[in-house]
């Protein structure tokens, strides 16, 4: 037999349930409190739920997703000995209440941000740092008639949807899959209305990779007024006026007010399963320098924008677990999905510390679940609570660097949502059903349709202002 003795620090008499395990170096006592402070949601006398208290309570509420109130105030309480507070679920469902979400998105707002230094790889084409907008409807709400009042239902094939969604849009660092910024609602206001209020959030140093769905005009001037350039998807179906070639479909043309360089290329696929197909890719770019950034360059880089889709995948399947949020009320689904946001930022913090820790190794190769898990553990020993600055990446650190993925493997698979709600819900018949490796990927650039005489006339007063060939 041995007896095993650990030591804990942690923050004095009520305050200590207020951590995050080893998250809490991301999230530190002096920023919480500060937040608060800011906000004007301090307690008025203290209590035995002080205030930092609850907000890292409604964190760990996101670690444990499947946990009630009880049980996750059992996690942050199970190493700090006896003589702490035991509330019960009422008591900090009030703590919620009293709280609010202000203060929990104004820590979400202080996290957000690029997370790589300039050198690592994968975050940055050029001179640029590649971000990515993107929205998701699939995160649920419970419920309850608020939710339903403030969010509405989605239609559905028999009537609507069992529960109200959420519709979050985000900025990502497409690198690291970092948070730049988000808002949610209602699923009735459209994407881009959503989008437009990211937009502050951009800036010269930034090349956004922007999906079809937001190729509006008016929109992509928007974007370019902020200073960052763009690499946009557009429809097939669109038909600009050709200004200028500058080699086979690749040529400069004007969406409204700007002048932007269009792409277009066929991409075959050839798989491992012999399942070959081609598909077409029409893009629109403020890089309209076509020798300084080659059209297959442009074309190669515009897949960095998928990324967003792991970005979600961590939040909705592997933090969230699929689960509907737990919160009856839009003030506390607004304070839990700031948390969750925050929490997950925290989370790729830890990540990319670790990565760049070993110079070259790309932020793709760490791994989500491997961070949360230990980051969990850490949580319920109440371990590394103060930051330790001879231990840059700590446990979770470690942890990540100890299991990282393979280099990434070019492969594909259908297309296929299981939700009878979702556009991409039937599988492409052209494509594997199951994810196979790629064997070869063609680009091939092609000539558009020739631009008409009036489209010439139109056009011909720009020629003089646009960049030689």
């Amino acid at each position: 037999m041995s007896t095993i003795t650990r030591t804990v620090t942690a923050a004095a008499g009520v305050f200590a349930p207020g951590h995050l395990g080893e998250l809490t170096r991301y999230v530190p006592f002096e920023l919480v409190d500060a937040v608060l402070a800011e906000t004007g949601t301090t307690q008025q006398r203290l209590r035995g739920l002080p205030s930092r208290v609850g907000i890292y309570f409604v964190l760990a509420l996101g670690l444990f997703p499947g946990l009630g109130y009880r049980k996750v105030w059992a996690k942050l309480v199970a190493a700090l000995g006896s003589g702490l507070p035991d509330p019960s679920a009422k008591a900090l469902r009030d703590l919620r209440r009293r709280l609010g979400p202000v203060p929990v998105r104004a820590l979400f707002e202080v996290l957000a941000g690029p997370v790589a230094q300039p050198h690592t790889p994968g975050v940055r084409y050029g001179r640029y740092r590649t971000v990515a907008f993107d929205g998701c409807t699939s995160i649920k709400t419970a419920d309850s008639e608020p939710n339903r009042s403030w969010l509405g239902k989605l239609k559905a094939a028999l009537g609507v949807t069992g529960y109200p969604a959420v519709e979050l849009m985000t900025l990502v660092e497409t690198g690291t899959r970092a948070l730049l910024g988000a808002v949610f609602g209602p699923t009735a206001t459209g994407e881009t209305d959503y989008a437009r209020r990211l937009l502050h959030l951009l800036g010269p140093d930034m090349l956004v990779l922007i999906d079809r769905g937001f190729d509006a005009t008016g929109f992509l001037n928007e974007v370019a007024a902020t200073g960052a350039g763009f690499l946009v998807r557009l429809r097939n179906n669109r038909r600009l006026p050709v200004i200028r070639r500058l080699g086979p479909g690749d040529f400069l043309t004007r969406l409204g007010g700007l002048t932007v360089r269009i792409i277009t290329a066929n991409i075959t696929v050839t798989c491992a399963d012999g399942t070959r197909y081609t598909a077409t890719y029409q893009l629109a770019t403020t890089l309209v320098d076509h020798h300084q950034h080659p059209a297959a360059d442009l074309i190669a880089l515009y897949h960095e924008r998928w990324e967003h889709e792991i970005t979600y995948l961590a939040l909705r399947h592997t933090l969230l677990t699929g689960r509907v949020l737990r919160s009856t009320t839009p003030t506390g689904v607004e304070q839990e999905l700031w948390a969750l946001l925050a929490l997950y930022q925290a989370l790729r913090h830890a990540m990319v510390t670790a990565v760049e820790s070993q110079p070259g190794t790309d932020p793709d190769r760490a791994g989500f679940t491997t961070a949360l898990e230990t980051a969990k553990d850490l949580l319920t020993k109440a371990e590394h609570i103060t930051d330790d600055p001879t231990d840059p990446i700590g446990e979770i650190g470690r942890a990540v660097l100890a299991d990282l993925h393979p280099p990434r493997r070019p492969r594909i698979s259908t297309r296929k949502v299981k939700s009878p709600l979702s556009r991409y819900n039937k599988a492409d018949p052209h494509r594997p059903e199951r994810s196979t490796p790629i064997t070869a990927l063609t680009i091939t650039t092609r000539n558009t349709h020739p631009p008409t005489p009036a489209a010439t006339r139109r056009n011909r007063r720009y020629l003089t202002a646009l960049p030689g060939p």
